[in-house]
């Protein structure tokens, strides 16, 4: 950070200090020492001593330490909301000022498998090229276990399919991507348009509750009051792929990823009626904090996507 000393007091000789307040900032955000100094890279002791620093020099206690867990006092939640805007308006200035080879800081953000097998080794190289001193943490998961993750901040960012429409919550748009029900040839299916309710007289290759896709799936056969028939469901959707190749069933996939597969016949498209909207993808973090590190690695994801644009 190139933020200057700031905030004299009258208390105390020393002065507020950048790092001070990022430390309480992610002290307070994880919920623990512990956590914050994992965030910081730091030891737990350092944090702490951090921490009691900033009280030293504030002349105020910013926790209240008599209950088994560390609680804000008046004065700390009042200093919360000061480090929010101050460490918003040094990231800020960092963005507008600085050169990008002088940032440093870590973003820790989640994708989706299909962004993991499709455009993210582009994201990752154009980030080490325009920003060389940033680092990256990156975890796969399904949708909604990487939705809970940002939300007891965990992670900065996320990348995935679906949509948010929360107040806490802001969303870029990454484009869409069209998945089509397909089969084996060897599984025997006709070249003729499927209903719900025949579509499900073959094993279908689903994909875990937490998976973006799951409800979606669930809703088409329902609403044609059928219910499907899983052989498995999968939490990755390259298994559920093998799977279908290897003719055990029907599967939901990204028509462009497998392409290949279609093209040399060890995967065909199966025609359904109705037909499932084409799956939005978007990156989602936080609101607010607009010049965050984790906001540029949004609107770079946004640049690098290859998927559908309307």
């Amino acid at each position: 950070m190139i933020w200057p000393n700031f905030l004299n007091t009258k208390r105390a000789e020393a002065n507020v200090t950048l790092q001070q307040l990022e430390t309480f900032f992610w002290t307070v955000t994880l919920g623990s020492f512990s956590a914050a100094a994992e965030r910081l890279y730091a030891t737990q002791s350092a944090v702490s001593m951090r921490v009691r620093e900033l009280e030293r020099t504030l002349g105020v206690e910013l926790f209240d330490r008599t209950h088994r867990t560390a609680r804000l006092t008046p004065k700390g939640r009042e200093l919360m909301e000061y480090a929010s805007r101050i460490l918003d308006l040094s990231t800020e200035l960092e963005h507008r000022i600085a050169a990008p080879e002088s940032m440093f800081g870590t973003v820790r953000f989640g994708v989706a498998e299909v962004i993991t097998t499709t455009w993210l080794p582009e994201l990752i190289r154009t980030i080490a090229e325009r920003y060389p001193n940033v680092r990256l943490e990156i975890e796969e998961a399904l949708t909604a276990e990487l939705m809970e993750s940002l939300a007891q901040a965990e992670l900065e960012l996320v990348l995935a399919p679906g949509h948010s429409r929360a107040q806490e919550l802001s969303t870029l748009s990454l484009g869409s991507v069209v998945f089509e029900w397909m089969a084996s040839p060897a599984l025997g299916l006709e070249d003729r348009v499927y209903g719900p309710a025949e579509l499900a007289r073959y094993p279908i290759i689903g994909m875990k509750p937490k998976s973006f896709h799951y409800s979606a799936i669930e809703d088409w056969f329902q609403n044609e009051h059928v219910r499907g028939r899983y052989l498995a469901r999968c939490k990755s959707v390259a298994v559920a792929a093998s799977m279908t190749m290897a003719g055990m069933g029907v599967a939901y996939l990204p028509a462009k990823h497998y392409a290949g597969e279609i093209a040399n016949g060890r995967l065909k498209i199966v025609t359904t009626s109705p037909r499932l909207e084409p799956v939005q993808f978007v990156a989602v973090l936080p609101q607010g904090h607009s010049f965050s590190l984790a906001r540029t690695v949004a609107e770079l994801a946004r640049e690098v996507s290859t998927f559908d644009r309307q």
